[in-house]
């Protein structure tokens, strides 16, 4: 019995290092399999049609139309692989959270491709996979968490109004998976409990009931979790969450497990300097083929689901910028602040494209708050901005040096923002007086020993001893 439960450990130790080197190799190839058309967030319906073309027409996989959106556009799943045992992956459930999409065609080339040949036949000839790339094609459309009719299908899982939840909820069935993958985008601004860390990815198995009870079903996907954390703490350390798991009646993840398929959600959330989520894509794209790889595998059986409760929680405790111990003059007195700094995304009208108009998210003491970046502030006052008339801006850095931030100048016709770091402003703006309070928009300077070192522009923080185009500036805003 000892020499048996000796070879099974090591059986098992050799398999986890097997899948180790696999995931490693994914991470270094990936660039390979990146799907290059889609490289920005905003990506819409018609975007991702001749890609899902590109794989009807190849006999590896099988591609059909399997419902239809509020406003018409096809819902199209896409399978690959002969094994009985089905996964079932969609995203997009929310159309503002598009990262996994981009994942998917990423894994669908890979699955194309010929490299990794024995580990991708080892996928397919145990599972067939079927993807769901984009299920509210509407609210894609327009970049918003909702569908047409202005609800969150998410949340239909019950009356099943929507017929994109409809669709979902007729492909489970019909599938009876024993996995599912779904895939979300949360806030950028959770972070691991008790750390400075973002909450790159956050997973979840799904509880089927309010006491959150753990059958063969939940536990299975807590097995998987935890073999994904394992993995993207090589590449993001610190930097995963555990999504919280209150039972949500309503929710399809939830119901989902309650029907009998083992759910991982997965958010993906924020990196330091990835605005478009790239990375955090690569990640998706890595730890999902190395689930697949051990859910083919049954390696993950022997994982102990007492390893997903290390997992931290989700907190909601980051901002953009955080300024500590600033001091603020009000009414002749000095006070010492911290400022939590919003900077917002502002959709154009095509929604395929966005600019910053930032915001004072909170203040006071933060101390237990992060940032995506942090000034210590200590010994700076803030000063308030000036204003000047200029015909043409020349020299956006000689402006604040003088600690000007609002111009009176000609403004462009169609623009609400300016690719500088400065306030436009029509010929009749006025200044009303300098406050600082949770909502107005961040834009004053900083002094330090009765000179001015920084500037915040719309939530900003420049160095003005540095040039600006060595500086992650954002945009200006037009105040017309």
């Amino acid at each position: 019995m000892k020499k048996l439960l000796s070879l099974i450990i090591i059986l098992l130790a050799f398999t986890i290092q097997a899948q180790d080197g696999l995931t490693s190799q994914l991470y270094e190839t990936y660039e390979e399999y990146k799907e290059s058309s889609i490289g920005k967030r905003r990506i819409k319906h018609a975007d991702i049609q001749p890609l899902i073309q590109k794989f009807k027409e190849n006999p590896k996989f099988e591609v059909q139309k399997v419902g239809e959106s509020i406003q018409g556009r096809d819902l199209q799943l896409i399978s690959i692989g002969s094994g009985k045992s089905n996964i079932f992956l969609w995203s997009q459930m929310h159309g503002d959270e598009p990262t996994a999409t981009q994942a998917i065609f990423d894994i669908l080339n890979f699955l194309d491709a010929p490299q990794f040949k024995k580990e991708k036949e080892e996928i397919l000839s145990k599972v067939k996979l079927h993807f769901l790339p984009m299920l509210n094609p509407d609210g894609a459309e327009v970049f918003t968490r909702r569908n047409a009719l202005g609800i969150d299908i998410n949340r239909d899982a019950l009356r099943l109004q929507s017929p994109e939840g409809r669709t979902l909820k007729r492909l489970r069935d019909s599938l009876d998976a024993d996995f599912g993958f779904n895939l979300h985008d949360q806030s950028t601004y959770y972070n691991a409990e008790r750390t400075e860390k973002p909450a790159t990815i956050s997973y979840l198995a799904t509880a089927y009931n309010y006491e959150k009870d753990i059958n063969e079903v939940r536990a299975n996907a807590m097995k998987v979790i935890v073999y994904m954390n394992k993995i993207i703490q090589d590449y993001a350390p610190g930097q995963v969450g555990r999504y919280s798991d209150d039972f949500e009646p309503r929710a399809f993840g939830d119901n989902i497990a309650k029907w009998g398929t083992s759910l991982i959600l997965i958010e993906s959330g924020g990196y330091a300097n990835d605005p478009e989520k790239q990375e955090i894509r690569k990640l998706n794209y890595v730890s999902i083929l190395s689930a697949l790889y051990t859910v083919a595998t049954g390696s993950y059986h022997n994982i102990p689901i007492e390893d997903y409760e290390k997992i931290p929680h989700n907190d909601r405790k980051l901002f953009d910028l955080k300024i500590e111990n600033v001091t603020y003059e009000l009414l002749g007195d000095d006070y010492i602040l911290d400022l939590g700094i919003f900077t917002n995304e502002i959709d154009v009208e095509q929604h395929n494209q966005f600019y910053y108009k930032s915001s004072v998210a909170d203040q006071g003491d933060l101390s237990t708050f992060y940032g995506y970046k942090t000034f210590d502030a200590t010994g700076y006052k803030i000063i308030p901005p000036k204003m000047a008339t200029v015909n043409h801006v020349e020299d956006a850095m000689d402006l604040l040096k003088n600690g000007i931030a609002y111009v009176k100048t000609q403004l462009p016709e169609n623009s609400a923002f300016v690719e500088l770091p400065l306030i436009l402003v029509h010929n009749d703006f006025k200044l009303n007086d300098f406050t600082i309070q949770p909502g107005v928009n961040p834009t004053f300077f900083l002094e330090k020993e009765g000179s001015l070192t920084h500037a915040v522009i719309n939530g900003f923080l420049i160095d003005l001893s540095k040039p600006l185009d060595e500086q992650h500036t954002g945009n200006g805003l037009i105040y017309k």
